[in-house]
């Protein structure tokens, strides 16, 4: 998928302010000609720029990391439409980009498989986003064809790669616990269900939970497994441009 909003504003990382914050450094041209120029907020080249992601990142938001942002929406008079001016979306790391919006994987793996890159969903000619399954529970998509149960996906967003293993989550998620529960329910009631851990970055080689960090989920992944829920791990190719699905990797549980 391209990314909306490009081309994107490049920076450097200064600091997390809070879950869903984090302070920045734009580079941009200055009337002076010196390399970094004012860029809103208190200081010079400062601003402030969402983050779409409650992980932890550690790794990927140390001070001085290059990082690329998208301008969010303008008003008509010229003003955003919230706090922030910017949605921080890649973060350079170890000389490849890795993608930080946990909200873009339901949609690069929506294009993917409609394209019939994805084996497991070839077939299904229709894709819900966001379907409800029961209250309060929703999924990110679920896969329909005629005269066939219908396939219900949960994506996760991966960040973490240590030792060429992708890591999920790398903080602990109940919530992430319970859709997995929630997936063994739609296999126990006929249909088909799957977890697809999306790693948007390209220097991952195999998947894994992050048992160090959250050993429930990893138990409940191994769960969801043996009650018939398919696990599968893709990276991504991540450019400044976009991100697409790239490899399918070995899931070790």
């Amino acid at each position: 998928m391209n990314f909306p909003g490009a081309p994107l504003v490049e920076a450097t990382v200064v600091g997390r302010l809070n879950r869903f914050t984090v302070g920045v450094r734009l580079r941009v041209p200055a009337s002076d000609g010196a390399e970094w120029g004012p860029g809103g907020g208190e200081g010079h080249g400062m601003s402030v720029a969402h983050l779409p992601n409650s992980g932890r990142l550690k790794e990927l938001l140390m001070p001085g990391n290059r990082c690329y942002l998208r301008p969010a929406l303008v008003r008509a008079d010229g003003g955003t439409v919230r706090r922030t001016a910017y949605d921080l979306l890649l973060v350079e790391h170890r000389g490849g980009l890795v993608c930080v919006d946990a909200r873009l994987p339901p949609q690069v793996l929506k294009e993917a498989a409609l394209a019939g890159k994805v084996p497991a969903f070839s077939g299904y000619p229709t894709v819900v986003t966001e379907p409800a399954f029961h209250k309060p529970t929703r999924f990110d998509l679920r896969f329909e064809r005629p005269e066939s149960p219908p396939f219900w996906v949960e994506t996760k967003s991966v960040t973490l790669v240590r030792d060429s293993t992708a890591l999920f989550p790398d903080a602990p998620t109940e919530r992430g616990a319970r859709h997995l529960d929630d997936l063994r329910r739609v296999v126990a009631e006929g249909a088909h269900a799957a977890v697809v851990f999306v790693i948007q970055r390209e220097d991952a080689r195999a998947f894994a939970p992050n048992i160090a960090t959250d050993p429930e989920f990893a138990q409940h992944l191994r769960r969801a497994r043996d009650g018939g829920v398919l696990v599968a791990a893709w990276d991504c190719q991540v450019t400044p441009d976009g991100t697409t699905l790239g490899r399918e990797l070995p899931v070790l549980l």
